[in-house]
């Protein structure tokens, strides 16, 4: 069993909450010496602990008849040992019910649902994995309905908790539930809303520790309503905490990054300032508002919400920021991570990482900052070759020196640094570029003093050259020779200058859902989605932006379900 990765502020928060849980009389849900023998560790100290965690996501929280109805394997116990060999410590277990329960007023969970549930949380639980057990997608099922349906809905969920509470009653503490995930209410304003969450959360505690068990001092854990880090938010959950008044409790919010960014529309294909300044802003938030009333913290989920599609919709290096970014701001602020994947990173067979980059990324993340740089790519004219500057983000870190493959490069020679300007001149990129196929000729390893290395590709490019083409609003597909380049974002606008297509408020479309690079094929496919909101009979100057800075422009017109394009 590994020790567990905790930060420093997460430690002073745990014996801070210690200590205070030592100092107070006992309260409802504390430990009971005479019940357990020595006092049982903190909240602060169970959730620190955690620290990482991991999702098995799109299994139990399917909706449908198994846990493979989403496309994933059985869970095997093999799964969660390789999820422990990986360096987690948690493991968070969405499950819906809905669909397992019989009617009113005893909505039996069906049995087989209870005890494959419970097989794979003491698989987890032998494995020396925390697991935090959370009723998942009856949020938009049945508990979204409380509003117009309230005495159905409080029924139900009383039921389903009661189930979960008997059912796990004498597991050890590293067994957590989590009261509902993503908590929302169909028609109900914030006030309302917020009215509605503390009542389920509320019910969810009266239910768990009147059941008794290990449930007496088990650590629950509330959401935010939408398990959304805004201030209002946060600031809802405090008085639902302050009425509880018990020190087994914890809370959890979601991330998944700035909007824009997170999805790769409205021009957010960078992890910029703005997207920087959206996760520094949700910790600062949290840590003030939750962390600083020493109240523990699960980041329930994070991710980025374009990997629904797949992880190509946001650039890598891009991605590798973010990531590395957010680590170092969960890190500071105390909070324990919980890693969603939903089957598109860990290869559930295979037993593999799908992008073991991105893991070693994240697993730096856990202990120590890594430094990045403004690009993963440099673009190379192969009859014009010159000078490329990066700009290295050092994240405290000291440069330890480039490399090409085993070749140590020379500085002042292959390239120069200055504080965080690296240049690599034309002469290394000649040479490198070989004899200008297109395409990667060569990757530039940059090593810090401490974390992952930063991976930059050379790449031999040209401008990308459209050709006309004809097709349908179901099928139509740009020919493209992309002759190296790689297609950032896709501006859409009428001949007045006004926006086209979905999210009119901008002229830049999501990447995927209304356009797609394909260049395998040699095309730049227009989806139905983007054709389902272009007025008929109008011209579309569309506006390819690509990673190297070209910008090609095309026209597409749409006459009934007929559409044409030209190039230029």
């Amino acid at each position: 069993m590994r020790r567990p990765l905790w930060s420093g502020l997460a430690a002073v928060a745990a014996t801070l909450a210690l200590a205070a849980a030592t100092a107070a009389p006992a309260a409802a849900g504390s430990a009971d010496p005479a019940r357990h023998g020595p006092r049982t560790p903190s909240a602060a100290k169970v959730v620190a602990a955690m620290q990482p965690g991991w999702n098995l996501g799109n299994t139990f929280d399917a909706v449908g008849a198994d846990e493979t109805a989403w496309g994933n394997p059985r869970v095997t116990r093999a799964l969660l040992d390789e999820v422990e060999d990986q360096g987690f410590r948690s493991i968070r277990l969405p499950v819906t019910l809905g669909q397992h329960e019989g009617p009113a007023p005893t909505y039996t969970i069906a049995p087989a649902v209870l005890d494959r549930i419970e097989e794979v949380v003491d698989w987890a639980l032998d494995e020396d994995l925390t697991v935090l057990l959370d009723l998942h997608h009856d949020s938009w099922m049945w508990t979204n309905q409380m509003p117009s349906q309230h005495d159905a809905v409080l029924a139900q969920f009383t039921a389903t908790w009661e189930q979960l509470a008997e059912r796990f009653r004498d597991h050890p503490r590293t067994l957590l539930f989590e009261s509902i995930n993503e908590p929302q209410f169909a028609g109900a304003a914030d006030d309302q809303a917020y009215a509605l969450l503390d009542e389920l959360n509320v019910r969810f505690h009266e239910v768990v520790r009147a059941s008794g068990g290990r449930n007496a001092d088990r650590v629950l854990v509330l959401p935010t309503l939408h398990t959304d880090s805004g201030q209002a938010r946060l600031d809802a959950l405090v008085a639902t905490f302050d009425a509880l008044d018990d020190p087994n409790l914890a809370a959890t919010f979601h991330y998944y990054g700035y909007w824009p960014f997170s999805v790769n529309v409205a021009g957010g294909y960078r992890y910029d300032a703005t997207a920087q300044a959206d996760t520094a802003g949700a910790f600062a938030r949290v840590s003030q508002t939750l962390g600083a009333r020493g109240i523990p913290v699960i980041l329930g989920e994070y991710g980025l919400l374009g990997f629904d599609r797949h992880t190509g919709t946001i650039e890598q290096g891009e991605k590798l920021r973010f990531f590395e970014h957010l680590g170092h701001e969960a890190r500071t602020a105390g909070v324990t991570t919980m890693w969603w994947d939903n089957g598109q990173h860990l290869d559930r067979t295979a037993l593999t990482w799908r992008d073991p980059e991105l893991f070693a990324q994240i697993e730096s993340s856990w202990k120590r900052r890594s430094g990045t740089a403004s690009t993963d790519q440099v673009f190379v004219r192969p009859a014009a070759v010159t000078d490329q500057v990066v700009t290295l983000n050092l994240n405290g870190n000291t440069v330890k020196g480039l490399w090409v493959g085993s070749t140590k490069l020379k500085p002042g020679k292959d390239y120069t640094l200055a504080g965080s300007t690296l240049t690599l001149p034309a002469a290394l990129l000649g040479r490198l570029l070989g004899d200008g196929t297109y395409g990667t000729r060569a990757e530039v390893e940059v090593r810090f003093s401490k974390g992952v290395p930063w991976r930059v590709e050379v790449v031999s490019a040209d401008a990308p050259v459209l050709s006309d083409a004809a097709g349908t609003t179901d099928a139509f597909a740009i020919p493209t020779a992309f002759r190296g380049d790689r297609l950032a974002t896709m501006e859409a606008r009428y001949a007045d200058g006004s926006n086209a297509g979905p999210h009119g408020w901008t002229s830049f479309k999501e990447f995927d859902v209304t356009f797609a690079p394909d260049t395998t094929a040699g095309t730049i496919v227009l989806r139905p989605a983007f054709f389902a909101e272009v007025t008929d009979g109008s011209p579309v100057t569309l506006t390819f932006h690509f990673w190297s800075g070209e910008q090609v422009t095309y026209t597409v017109l749409r006459s009934g379900t007929t559409v044409t394009g030209t190039a230029g």
